[in-house]
């Protein structure tokens, strides 16, 4: 007699929490590639997107606030300046740029993190 599989085996799915923690894995792995500036600069920008992760954050809106967002990035840019020596447009511009992937990176746990619920 022929043996049948149970659902699950015949379709299987993939597992979700291998797939987060192999991205988490990856993002990691590519934070340590950072330039020394920029490992310096990233507990800050870290620090700041903390403090805006919140139910109703302007981060959270489908078109983010654009003086929001800089006068964060110059939140940032005060605290990390005070340990630089030569703090400048260059600091200003990588801040930015670290400050608004990190949004982005927040936005989309948010949005799939979102989806598994509803």
């Amino acid at each position: 007699m022929e043996q049948k599989l149970p659902y699950y085996m015949v379709y299987p799915m993939p597992f979700v929490d291998g797939d987060e923690r192999q991205a988490r894995r990856d993002l990691e792995y590519m934070k340590s590639l950072y330039p020394e500036t920029a490992k310096r600069l990233a507990p800050y920008v870290e620090e700041e997107c903390d403090r805006l992760m919140y139910e109703g954050s302007m981060i959270y809106d489908e078109y983010p606030d654009p003086l929001q967002l800089r006068l964060a990035c110059r939140r940032v840019f005060e605290r990390a300046s005070e340990g630089e020596e030569k703090p400048g447009a260059w600091m200003r511009d990588l801040i930015q740029v670290m400050t608004y992937q990190e949004i982005l990176r927040r936005r989309s746990e948010h949005r799939s993190r979102r989806r598994k619920f509803y």
